[in-house]
């Protein structure tokens, strides 16, 4: 029997997971099984236990520290991360193992893969996000990867310019495409309602800290509340930071200023299918998250992109980026909420897929598991 892993250790990350996982599940025979493998702020109280969101067969759960009050921390977190699944790998003997995304854990999980020859097959490679340490760790992370699953044609060229073989690159767009046309499906007044409100106007928020950054993350959060303070006829609804460097910090502002400022309400998490219905009635989306930039349009929703964090990614012109200082965001706020801009949305092709980048991508594993002869000795692919 050929065996896969698939490795989530965060809300978000698993949210764009989630539609491979089930397609993956969906497909389990006597040849083929998929373990789901939990790890990361989904078992951490802290970052709201999000292991509960999770709605697929969990075969394995392993707690890490995902303490970041320095960047000590992340290495001390990393090299906990390295070794217990530098062990999980020699145990199962995987036949590969599915990763997605930049962050600093799944790094440390593929380095472990890597040591143990366990073929990686990762999602979401070749972006850029000149603002946070993802970049590098991103990139890094497609050299040790077999098999490349993309979003995007920019995307796709990064990876070959790397030396990857195009035989093993595959552009079949974003899940959070699939997630938007499948699972975006409660109703404006019942997704309020699950929160505390009554029908509103309201605009959805993310921050996380800008991890290549010196400049304190206190300053620019207040920068933030002054914004928001600005729009008294819009509850801004701010989901918590992730568990980068700095992000403990932004969460406790997060805390004290729900107490002070009367339209700001703030969540642990919402949940993949409670986000994104709430972006869909959403009058824009705030912050420097990703979410911004690739789900947002395909809702013809405005985006106000805060800073340099996703700097770099393929956008749509529904974006609207501006820097941290309080008089940037307000304008970009405006600008986003008026009728030329709102119309500018409407018209927006997402450039991120067709909504059926799951089927697509679990069929592709699952060819190559079980017909591939995979030979992790890579050849660098020369122009």
């Amino acid at each position: 029997m050929k065996k896969i892993a698939v490795v989530t250790a965060t809300r978000a990350e698993y949210g764009l997971l989630s539609p491979v996982i089930k397609e993956l599940q969906k497909q389990e025979n006597n040849e083929f099984k998929v373990d789901l493998i939990v790890t990361g702020t989904h078992l951490s109280d802290n970052y709201g236990r999000t292991i509960k969101e999770i709605d697929d067969r969990i075969e394995q759960c392993i707690l890490i520290s995902v303490k970041s009050d320095s960047e000590a921390d992340i290495s001390v977190n990393q090299a906990e991360t390295l070794v217990k699944f530098t062990e999980l790998f020699l145990e199962k003997r995987y036949n590969a193992i599915v990763l997605l995304g930049d962050r600093y854990e799944i790094f440390a999980i593929a380095i472990a893969a890597g040591n143990t020859r366990t073929p990686v097959f990762h999602l979401c490679g070749g972006d850029t996000t000149q603002g946070a340490l993802d970049e590098w760790i991103r990139h890094s992370i497609t050299k040790i990867s077999y098999l490349h699953f993309v979003t995007n044609k920019e995307s796709e060229k990064r990876v070959i310019q790397l030396g990857e073989d195009p035989e093993r690159v595959f552009n079949y767009g974003s899940t959070s495409i699939d997630n938007i046309m499948h699972i975006a499906d409660i109703s404006k007044v019942k997704v309020l309602s699950s929160i505390g409100f009554k029908d509103c106007k309201y605009a959805l928020c993310t921050y996380h800290p800008v991890t290549m950054e010196d400049e304190k993350i206190d300053d620019q959060i207040k920068e933030l509340f002054k914004a928001i303070i600005h729009f008294p006829g819009i509850q801004f609804m701010i989901t918590k930071s992730n568990a980068d460097h700095g992000g403990a910090r932004i969460n406790e502002m997060l805390n004290k200023a729900e107490r002070e400022i009367d339209n700001l309400s703030v969540f642990t998490s919402l949940g993949a299918r409670r986000y994104l219905s709430l972006m869909k009635y959403a009058e824009f989306v705030l912050g420097n998250s990703s979410s911004g930039i690739i789900e947002a349009p395909a809702f013809h929703i405005p985006t106000v992109n805060v800073g340099d964090r996703q700097r770099g990614r393929l956008q749509s012109e529904s974006i609207i980026n501006c820097g941290t200082a309080a008089y940037e965001i307000v304008k970009a706020i405006n600008e986003a909420l008026s009728d030329k801009h709102k119309a500018i949305c409407q018209r927006i092709v997402s450039p991120y897929g067709d909504g059926y980048a799951a089927e697509k991508i679990a069929k592709k594993i699952i060819e190559v598991v079980l017909n591939w002869k995979i030979d992790l000795k890579k050849k660098f692919y020369d122009f």
